[in-house]
């Protein structure tokens, strides 16, 4: 997925782009043969459009970067992390649908 509204991060930079963000970020950690993370991703995708003004969507890939993986106690993917002002708020382990979605990034950006 390239997009200019979908970023990615890895070990190196996951602080940078991530946690000294100024938007709240939705943290997507998957990897490319996990179907449902194939799933979620173009729903991803159209979330980041829509909210591109309020959220931030980064890709995180779980095989390329353990060590962001093995901090936030990833065990499962897709897992996604709502992180606010550096602090994660919210967690969703596995596929979620669009509606379902919506709601945590609604219930977040207050």
């Amino acid at each position: 997925m390239n997009s200019e509204f979908v970023k990615h991060a890895g070990d190196s930079d996951f602080s940078t782009v991530v946690l000294k963000e100024g938007k709240p970020t939705l943290v997507d950690f998957w990897a490319p043969w996990c179907g449902p993370c194939r799933s979620i991703g173009p729903i991803l995708e159209e979330l980041a459009v829509e909210y591109h003004d309020r959220i931030k969507v980064v890709k995180v890939n779980v095989d390329d970067n353990p060590a962001t993986a093995a901090q936030y106690g990833v065990r499962s993917i897709p897992t996604l992390l709502l992180v606010k002002n550096g602090q994660v708020q919210e967690t969703q382990i596995g596929l979620l649908n669009k509606s379902q979605l919506a709601a945590l990034l609604e219930r977040n950006l207050n």
